[in-house]
């Protein structure tokens, strides 16, 4: 279904920060290209009837001010959107409230660069447990989930996207996505025995393998 070598190199993975209204928060930046043009990406990305075929479904008022909410997942406002080249949201679950920030950049004829920041509080308990690995694993998921849609034209089939993720081919995809993130999370000058022990709880928690 998904070649995990091909779509884990084709990611590009940053750890940083960011200065919000809110104050200074840390950034997980996760970059790919499609050879799609930027208004097919956006409408995969933002139209409420298409969303549901690589991602979730989602319901809300998917405009500037609206509120959304992802089947079973995050919800949250949408505080700015420039279309076709970003929007801005916050991004509330399980009681937290963190920010995600979409950008489309025309890259030549029929090509996209998608870059997404997660952006998350300095005290973010989830962060000190598991590092950038926590979302990012998830979000590369996610990307995935995009790249076999905007590359074949088609839904996914959510059950075999499922029965994917399940599979050991699934488990390696997730593996290799925690080791990127380690290496991002290093390079963003991370303790590294810190990193390390962060990045194998999120590898354990992803596969089932903790404790």
């Amino acid at each position: 279904m998904i070649d995990v070598t091909r779509q884990i190199d084709a990611v590009g993975r940053r750890v940083g920060r960011r200065t919000l209204e809110a104050g200074e928060v840390r950034a997980v930046t996760l970059a790919q290209r499609h050879d799609v043009p930027v208004e097919d990406v956006w409408g995969a990305c933002t139209d409420p009837a298409r969303i549901p075929r690589w991602f979730l479904p989602v319901e809300g008022e998917l405009r500037t001010g609206g509120r959304y909410q992802l089947q079973g997942n995050a919800g949250g406002t949408i505080e700015h959107c420039d279309p076709p080249k970003s929007f801005f949201a916050t991004w509330e679950y399980g009681g937290d409230t963190s920010w995600i920030e979409l950008r489309l950049i025309p890259e030549g004829e029929g090509r996209t660069r998608l870059e997404l920041d997660h952006l998350f509080p300095l005290d973010d308990e989830k962060w000190a447990d598991f590092g950038p690995g926590a979302v990012g694993v998830g979000w590369d998921m996610t990307f995935a989930g995009l790249f076999l849609h905007l590359s074949t034209g088609r839904p996914n089939d959510p059950e075999a996207f499922m029965a994917w993720a399940a599979s050991a081919e699934g488990r390696r995809f997730v593996t290799a996505s925690s080791e990127g993130w380690y290496a991002a999370s290093v390079a963003s000058g991370e303790d590294e025995p810190r990193a390390r022990a962060r990045a194998d709880r999120t590898t354990a928690a992803y596969t089932g393998e903790a404790g």
